[in-house]
């Protein structure tokens, strides 16, 4: 039944199909699901060394608030223009063949949403909103990228012209941004946030408390394209292990949950679920 490419994970394959069988499977996903969609990891094989932005750093220092926002002016628009990938796809047939009844993701790209699956839990928030830290407002990117090209004309135009490369988090590499200039919530002139949990600051209660209620209601946990290097994710894990539901991990090289599960499997995401998904369509599910 195996149709992972790899011979040598034929076996493996096996036992995760009998690790899913007549099981309610909850996924967790990282950024090695999106690689495939052209959406760079902070710590995937291949992945250069990156230092990501700190809540800290954003709130108490205006020259980095000025660096993230100029560089997420660029990047955010390869993120909407992103689109799902052939694991994406899977995950979302898996759902509606009854086997996914839910997704936790660690991503803000929104592409499981994109792809067609129903119940997702943005841990981490999105790429596609900007809160106001003072009075709470929400607003969308694009409203703010037109505010943003406004107060700095040319700029967009200017920094692409020669190309830049894409980074995590839906920002860009860009040299300079010493002349951007930011602006503030415009019902009451605070400071603006991409709606994007940061390293350093806390995930919102209530969606942690729903992401614990998916592992719960499930049998299994699989994880997708994360190294659960960070508290965030890997909670869930030991959170799953610890009550008896087996933990089947599909990511490009180990991670921090390893010691936890039933089954790992060494090989890329789009791969291992399309060809799960297609295992499950051919026999008509799985229960």
């Amino acid at each position: 039944m195996s149709v992972i490419a790899q011979p040598r994970l034929d076996a493996d394959f096996d036992r995760l199909l009998e690790l899913l069988n007549g099981r309610r499977v909850a996924v967790l996903t990282g950024a090695g699901v999106s690689t495939d969609s052209g959406i760079p990891d902070y710590r995937g094989p291949t992945s250069p060394a990156r230092n990501p932005m700190t809540y800290q750093q954003f709130v108490g220092d205006p020259v980095f608030r000025r660096r993230y926002w100029a560089r997420n002016h660029i990047g955010w628009r390869a993120m909407d223009g992103s689109r799902p990938n052939s694991g994406h796809r899977a995950l979302a047939r898996l759902e509606s063949m009854g086997v996914v009844t839910g997704l936790i993701t660690q991503n803000v790209d929104l592409l499981h949403t994109k792809a067609g699956s129903r119940r997702v839990i943005d841990l981490h928030g999105t790429y596609a909103r900007v809160r106001c830290l003072g009075c709470e407002a929400l607003i969308s990117r694009m409203t703010l990228a037109e505010r943003l090209d406004a107060a700095n004309p040319g700029f967009a135009a200017d920094a692409t012209a020669s190309g830049v490369e894409g980074a995590p988090d839906a920002d860009a590499v860009i040299a300079d941004t010493e002349s951007f200039r930011m602006v503030d919530c415009a019902r009451c002139g605070g400071m603006l946030k991409p709606d994007i949990v940061y390293f350093g600051e806390n995930v919102p209660k209530d969606r942690v408390a729903a992401a614990f209620d998916l592992v719960d209601d499930a049998e299994v946990l699989l994880v997708a394209g994360s190294s659960l290097t960070v508290m965030s994710g890997l909670r869930f894990v030991r959170h799953a292990a610890k009550h008896g539901r087996p933990v089947v991990i599909i990511n490009r090289g180990p991670t921090r949950g390893d010691e936890f599960a039933a089954l790992t499997l060494d090989v890329g995401c789009s791969t291992a679920l399309t060809g799960l998904a297609d295992a499950v369509a051919a026999v008509g599910g799985l229960r």
